[in-house]
């Protein structure tokens, strides 16, 4: 038992990082990994040639099994869907590709995959295991997944951030709305918004959120020029690390209201994120260990 667990303790950060990457959500993952350690302890370690890959391989397969849960789930949600932001160390946002694959606009891009698109891709783009594991982690051949794998890589490719935005262009982009909400002139934003940008608000039902995603850089404007009148002096705003990249815990009268992420595409922001549902927002009160 004691070998056991030490091997999961040794690459739970790990297998997190798996499930979150296929689910989205911190609290599904921290489910598969208790499943996940379930199954573990049935093992007998003395048939495990590589720990690792076996424990990936459980947790893959559980996290699949959610994943098709999760869907039907989010079909009945309210208003738009988000990840769980996560606040991260400082250090995440050093290894580009795993920052990358954890941010907001990867995850929400990885939604539009098959959840077996999702596992392969997720396992071998980011976590680069050999097709022969992967194949024995969604119980597909080898040569099914190499198939799988390219096409899933294209559909990421057409829909992903067309460059990696440098921890200073996010930093700017925040700071200009951070700005905004603080002295109500969004100008400094609109310099900043792509024609196209996007606004997605997930409140789940529970609090006040845009219903449907707000696109225009003069509509996301307006939404939220008319809100700031009504939280002046009101509203502090955090600059922090989420899901690997700069972002704002926004606080009003104290409590954390939510978490603002973004995506930048060639220097603009062309998504914007904003995370009101409570129940997503017990993760950036403390740092989470994610790791490739």
């Amino acid at each position: 038992m004691e070998s056991a667990t030490e091997a999961f303790v040794a690459h739970r950060s790990l297998l997190f990082t798996v499930a979150y990457e296929m689910l989205g959500s911190a609290a599904d993952a921290e489910d598969v990994l208790q499943e996940t350690w379930l199954r573990w302890v049935g093992v007998e370690l003395g048939e495990v040639r590589d720990q690792r890959a076996y424990l990936v391989r459980i947790t893959t397969r559980q996290a699949l099994s959610r994943l098709r849960t999760l869907g039907r789930r989010k079909e009945s949600y309210v208003g738009p869907w988000l990840p769980e932001p996560l606040l991260t160390a400082p250090d995440v946002a050093e290894d580009v590709e795993l920052a990358e694959s954890v941010s907001m606009a990867m995850l929400l891009v990885l939604e539009t995959l098959t959840p077996t698109e999702r596992a392969v891709f997720v396992l071998r783009e980011v976590f680069d295991l050999h097709y022969d594991e992967i194949a024995e982690a969604v119980d597909k051949s080898a040569v099914t997944v190499r198939q799988i794998a390219h096409r899933a890589r294209a559909h990421v490719a057409a829909r992903r951030p067309r460059g990696v935005a440098s921890p200073a262009e996010s930093r700017d982009a925040l700071a200009a709305f951070r700005r905004a909400i603080e002295t109500g002139d969004l100008q400094g934003l609109l310099d900043i918004l792509a024609p196209d940008v996007v606004l997605l608000t997930d409140g789940g039902g529970v609090v006040q959120a845009a219903p449907q995603p707000v696109v225009g850089a003069g509509k996301v404007a307006r939404l939220m020029e008319a809100g700031l009148p009504r939280l002046s002096g009101r509203v502090s705003l955090e600059p922090v690390q989420v899901n690997g990249c700069p972002a704002l815990i926004v606080r009003i009268d104290g409590e954390i209201d939510n978490v603002v992420a973004v995506r930048i595409d060639d220097g603009l922001v062309t998504g914007l994120y904003i995370v009101r549902n409570p129940e997503k927002l017990s993760r950036v009160r403390q740092e989470t260990a994610v790791r490739r």
